[in-house]
C-alpha cells in the first residue's frame, strides 16, 4: 500500500508527515533513523487532506494554541507497542510519565525497558506524544527527534499548560 507524504517546516526542523488513505500513519524527523518506522513506497502529495489538516494542527500547536490533536491516526505495529502508543496518547499536555509509569499502567510493571524501545519507534512522534516519557529520575533520556527537540515541546507545553 503506498503511503504519501508531505514536508513541513518547524520550529524543530523539517518534518515529514505521511498517510495512508484518510489516516496519519508517521511523522518523521529531519534526520530519522531510516530504520526506526518501516513504511514502504511514498509519493509526495503535499494536497493530501489528512497531510495538510495535520499541518494546520501542528502549526497551532507550535503557535500554543492547540493541547489536544484531532487528526485520525493508524499505528503500524505489534500489540505491544500499540499498547504503549495509545498509552502516551492518554499522558495528558503540560504532565510527563516515566517508563516504569506506563509498563505499570498497561500491567507489566517490570517492562520498563521494553516500553522504551516502543516509545522509540513511535511513528507518530508529536501527536502520540513519546516527547512526554521521561527517565524515572525527572531527567531527558533518548528521543528519536534529538534531546533539544524532546526540551523544546515540554518547553512548548509548559508555558501553555
Amino acid at each position: 500500500m503506498t503511503h504519501v507524504r508531505k514536508a513541513i517546516p518547524s520550529p524543530i526542523g523539517v518534518l515529514t508527515l505521511v498517510a495512508r488513505d484518510d489516516r496519519l500513519t508517521a511523522i518523521l524527523w529531519e534526520n530519522d533513523d531510516p530504520g526506526r518506522v518501516r513504511l514502504g513506497a511514498m509519493i509526495d502529495d503535499p494536497d493530501h487532506p489528512i497531510l495538510c489538516e495535520t499541518e494546520r494542527q501542528l502549526a497551532l500547536y507550535f503557535a500554543g494554541k492547540l493541547d489536544a490533536f484531532t487528526v485520525p491516526l493508524d499505528f503500524s505495529g505489534t500489540a505491544f507497542q500499540k499498547s504503549v502508543w495509545k498509552a502516551l496518547l492518554a499522558i495528558p499536555f503540560g504532565e510527563t510519565r516515566s517508563y516504569g509509569e506506563i509498563a505499570r499502567q498497561l500491567g507489566r510493571p517490570g517492562a520498563a525497558r521494553a516500553v522504551g524501545a516502543a516509545n522509540g519507534r513511535n511513528p507518530i512522534s508529536i501527536i502520540a506524544p513519546c516527547h512526554r516519557v521521561i527517565g524515572a529520575s525527572g531527567k531527558l533520556t533518548g528521543f528519536a527527534g534529538g534531546l533539544e527537540a524532546k526540551r523544546y515541546l515540554l518547553g512548548l507545553e509548559s508555558r501553555a499548560a
